[in-house]
């Protein structure tokens, strides 16, 4: 039901909640095909030159005002995350473009068998939809966002050319590489979502300036701010920032209405809509629909399998460093986007657990960060301090494994009884542990870290077992499928319980693979944005 104190503004075709990877995509496309399309987005658009990019004190403000914990950042739009019972902190960010602000934009695909792991290796379970279903999406989004990369890697299946060639390797890449060829092992150029030529509106290629993921000012990086949303815009989308959405609203027969919001002065409004799209990531979409009770809907709106907010998966991350006798100047160039391995990607289950995890090539920052400790143990402070900061600098890589982390019903999000955000919405609260299969994956995947890095010639090695700050990607908490009782949404991320309402960011996940999963979401959202201009014409109006 509507607030009885909020102020009504006039129905739109389709509400979007969230300006991120997947709300820029559905509300471009969406809008192009003539529906009346708005989108309530709870951060603000960015200012490319306040980036931390753009600082002469950068390390300094990627760990304060850019940090990418927003418990850490605490900026006004962010909301807190009780993260105590869980060893990873999500990563997100709130605004226009979301997380694709701060993210490395690493962008391969899922495998075609991410898709049917009970049928591959008997556990979880296998998606309503194929690889080849989603292919056109991936393609399409891949030309919107502009790719970086080159054919004929081994471990994926064949497809359509790159809008760009891939980004240089770098000499420190270089060296990486020269492990992994010396062990016969896989390795393959990093597909990217940042320009190594000239692509998109006003946007050049890369530079090699510092480092990316921290916002990119020379507008390098593609975010959704600077592609889905100018042809959203043009198309007559609106988009409403500073707009925290307290609830999605619904009428006596269950169906949605809309959704109660806080405006940017403070003003409870309510925005009437024909149907509903949450695009608000993994953590923050079971929020607001546990958020949103009613009569109709009393555990929850959507949730009549009570699995809104269960199945959490992360990518449990180790990251394993090497230093060099080289300087390599490290800290410059894109961070995670030189190479990738999925040597180790398929299930063998001669090695102890099932499926399988990627590396991902990593360069390391400036001094102060590498005095900070950076991917490992600071730099000791008196007598030697300069001789060991002087090692580091410039000559630690390192590898960062990205394992795949199966669904369990006790990983969860639910509502914090008692912390709440600034205008008093309850707070997400995680409850996660990590399963012996992902411990297993983990520590396969860090011997054969050392042995890579060794064979490139990298001595004092260190290991994070598990990065606790790592929490960049948030899926599986309202699970596609086709069966009403083990699911959320259908196979066209249509909710089983409520036809008008969809949901299109990570929480449809039935499984996370072992790769960046933004390109998977982007490539969703525009299937279901095909569905509904092809199926759902009641929903104009």
């Amino acid at each position: 039901m509507t607030s009885t104190n909020a102020t009504a503004e006039e129905t739109v075709d389709i509400l979007v909640i969230g300006a991120g990877a997947s709300g820029g995509a559905i509300t471009a496309w969406l809008a192009e095909a003539g529906f009346n399309v708005k989108c309530l987005e709870q951060g603000y658009w960015q200012n490319p030159s306040k980036y931390a990019t753009a600082s002469p004190d950068y390390e300094f403000e990627m760990l304060t005002n850019w940090a990418i914990d927003p418990n850490r950042r605490r900026r006004n739009e962010d909301y807190p995350v009780n993260d105590s019972n869980s060893p990873v902190t999500p990563v997100m960010f709130n605004g226009v473009g979301g997380s694709t602000i701060l993210w490395s934009a690493h962008t391969p695909r899922f495998h075609p068998s991410d898709f049917r792991v009970k049928s591959l290796d008997g556990v979880a379970d296998d998606w309503p939809i194929s690889y080849e279903e989603l292919e056109e999406f991936y393609d399409l989004n891949d030309e919107v966002m502009g790719c970086s990369g080159i054919n004929g890697d081994p471990a994926n299946p064949p497809r359509s050319p790159r809008q760009m060639p891939p980004l240089p390797l770098g000499k420190d890449g270089e060296k990486l590489i020269s492990g992994f060829e010396k062990l016969g092992w896989h390795w393959w150029p990093s597909d990217s979502y940042i320009n190594s030529v000239r692509y998109g509106e006003g946007r050049d290629a890369c530079n090699f300036c510092g480092h990316n993921h921290m916002g990119c000012y020379q507008r390098a990086k593609s975010s959704t701010d600077l592609t889905y949303w100018p042809r959203a815009l043009r198309c007559g989308a609106k988009l409403e920032t500073g707009a925290r959405v307290r609830q999605i609203t619904v009428d006596g027969s269950g169906r949605v209405t809309g959704a109660d919001y806080i405006d940017s002065k403070g003003t409870e409004k309510h925005q009437n809509a024909r149907a509903v799209i949450m695009a608000a990531n993994g953590i923050g979409t079971p929020r607001l629909l546990l958020n949103s009770v009613s009569e109709m809907h009393p555990e929850g709106l959507a949730n009549s399998s009570r699995l809104v907010g269960k199945n959490l998966m992360f990518h449990p991350f180790a990251m394993i460093s090497g230093t060099f006798p080289e300087k390599m100047d490290t800290w410059q160039g894109p961070l995670s986007n030189i190479a990738m391995s999925q040597e180790f990607y398929e299930t063998d289950k001669s090695r102890g657990f099932v499926r399988g995890y990627t590396y991902q090539f990593q360069r390391s920052l400036g001094p102060a960060w590498i005095a900070k400790g950076g991917f490992r143990d600071p730099v000791p402070w008196g007598e030697g301090h300069h001789e060991e900061l002087e090692k580091r600098l410039g000559s630690v890589m390192a590898l960062a494994v990205i394992g795949e982390d199966l669904p369990e019903e006790h990983n969860s999000v639910d509502l914090d009884p008692e912390l709440t955000d600034s205008d008093g919405i309850p707070a997400p609260r995680l409850n996660y542990t990590l399963s012996k299969n992902s411990r297993d994956q983990l520590d396969h995947a860090i011997e054969n870290a050392r042995t890579v890095l060794e064979a490139a010639g990298a001595s004092d090695i260190y290991v994070d077992p598990m990065m606790r700050q790592s929490g960049w990607h948030l899926m599986g908490t309202a699970r596609m499928g086709n069966d009403s009782t083990n699911s959320v949404v259908d196979r066209w991320c249509q909710s089983h319980d409520v036809d008008n309402l969809f949901i299109v960011d990570g929480s449809v996940f039935v499984t996370g693979a072992a790769v960046n999963p933004t390109p998977t979401i982007q490539a969703l959202a525009l299937r279901t944005a095909d569905y509904i201009v092809t199926n759902r014409q009641d929903l104009k109006g």
